[in-house]
């Protein structure tokens, strides 16, 4: 039986959840990085309690069951959910970000979920002011933030805190816009790039086509200070600076952990307890392929909202909203079918499903790429019961001894494990479950035909 505040609520709650698995079997860690990890997320010693205020960071790749787990722990706990993921924030765009459903939220209080309007964009530096304000005003309620989410960079900077960067006064502001409003207008994409270049800020050629946002930001910052992003110390950056010190600095692992934990105390605002919830990656590529055939299930889906930001104005990567993986393929399947009046054949449709398909693998891949290399975080196997992982990270939130480790039972793989496994991955080929055979989709194409016969601009 689980101990300490929520006993009542989980001895209510394991029965029905005992023996619920999240995904499919994984492979054991590797002890020296999940110990490093621990160590990390506590900065306490045997000999000092941290008095810190305690926030739980659930994450994990797209498809891993996060969701479901951080809505069993914040009825466990008695905790409100702070979404940390870059779609979720908008409105109408549900299927295709996961979105909790208004049950759920009933259930469970969610913050930074259908705050803004598509047309909107929304920007790191915005999440994190939301972020924490949202976690002060939870803590401040008796309850316990648990933050959910598969955004990289949204998490890092939640964490460790933001760069100081300063904020453009309304009249740089308005000057930036001037400089690149007929460049945008006219999506003269590589001039406006040039432009920023010249200003004094390389970099800006490394950002992703067509995000006006940052390239704006970035002009914004030259002008406010005279330099670029890159001159601006990153919070992250020396944290792990101290980390690589510690590490190839000294012969004794055990003293350089120590430092870095009383480097943690410093530099952190809060108690975190970090968890990254996966697979094993052909699995997890399967669970993927699949939910990217039930999010264009039915007449309410993901080409639906898709649709209905077309309708708004707006085009594929044109903004946050419209760069988000799944809209961006979505609306540009659903143009070409605009500019063939309301037409597409089994052959497009299958296509757009495959692009969107292994754009979403993708996705996940950079993820876990991202989350390797983010050493606060401790890996959970998402096969296992959700009764056990409840249990691990309830103890590990009322622990105040920093000593608990995820069991061997329960810790997740970092790395692909042998040369099979990469074999495997390798040779990867999607199976649908839903769409086999070119009358699977005609459901699709009749809705397409009803729904889509209108005048558009050409990307086919």
């Amino acid at each position: 039986m689980i101990g300490g505040v929520g006993v009542r609520m989980s001895c209510l709650l394991l029965p029905y959840l005992a023996g619920t698995p999240l995904h499919l079997p994984c492979f054991r860690p590797f002890h020296y990085h999940r110990r490093i990890g621990r160590l990390f997320s506590t900065s306490c010693s045997s000999s000092s309690v941290d008095k810190r205020e305690k926030v739980i960071v659930i994450s994990g790749p797209t498809g891993a069951g996060k969701s479901k787990l951080a809505l069993e722990l914040a009825k466990l706990l008695n905790g409100e959910i702070i979404s940390a993921d870059s779609v979720q924030v908008y409105q109408g765009l549900d299927v295709g970000s996961a979105k909790p459903s208004l049950s759920e939220r009933k259930e469970v209080p969610h913050h930074l979920i259908d705050i803004l309007h598509p047309s909107e964009d929304y920007s790191v530096g915005q999440f994190f002011m939301d972020a924490r304000q949202a976690t002060r005003d939870v803590l401040n309620a008796g309850r316990v933030p648990i933050v959910v989410g598969g955004t990289g960079l949204y998490l890092r900077w939640f964490i460790y805190g933001k760069p100081d960067v300063p904020k453009a006064s309304r009249e740089i502001t308005s000057e930036v816009y001037s400089e690149l409003a007929d460049l945008e207008r006219d999506g003269d994409w590589d001039a406006a790039v040039r432009l920023v270049i010249e200003s004094g800020d390389p970099s800006v050629k490394l950002l992703a086509p067509n995000d006006w946002y940052r390239l704006r930001r970035r002009l914004e910052i030259i002008k406010s200070s005279g330099s670029p992003t890159s001159a601006f110390q990153v919070p992250y950056d020396s944290f792990r600076e101290s980390l690589d010190f510690h590490l190839t600095d000294s012969s004794d692992i055990k003293s350089s952990v120590d430092g870095l934990q009383e480097d943690n105390s410093k530099k952190l605002d809060y108690g975190f307890l970090c968890f990254f919830l996966s697979t094993q990656r052909l699995d997890l590529y399967r669970s993927i392929d699949f939910r990217c055939e039930d999010m264009l299930s039915g007449d309410d889906g993901l080409l639906s909202e898709a649709s209905w930001l077309l309708d708004l104005g707006l085009l594929p990567n044109s903004n946050s909203a419209t760069r988000a993986i799944g809209y961006r393929q979505a609306m540009e399947y659903l143009l070409c079918c605009r500019e063939q009046d309301g037409q597409s054949s089994a052959r497009d449709f299958y296509t757009f499903l495959s692009a969107f398909q292994k754009a979403s693998r993708n996705f996940a891949k950079r993820q876990l790429t991202w989350f390797r290399n983010e050493h606060i975080y401790q890996w959970i196997d998402a096969s296992k019961s959700l009764e056990k992982v409840l249990k691990l990270i309830h103890d590990s939130y009322h622990d105040e001894t920093g000593n608990l480790e995820v069991p061997d039972s329960l810790a997740m793989h970092k790395d692909v494990s042998n040369r099979k496994e990469a074999s495997q991955l390798k040779a990867y080929r999607t199976k649908n479950r839903q769409f086999i055979q070119r009358e699977d989709c005609s459901h699709i194409l009749d809705w397409i035909r009803r729904t889509q016969r209108q005048p558009s601009l050409s990307v086919c």
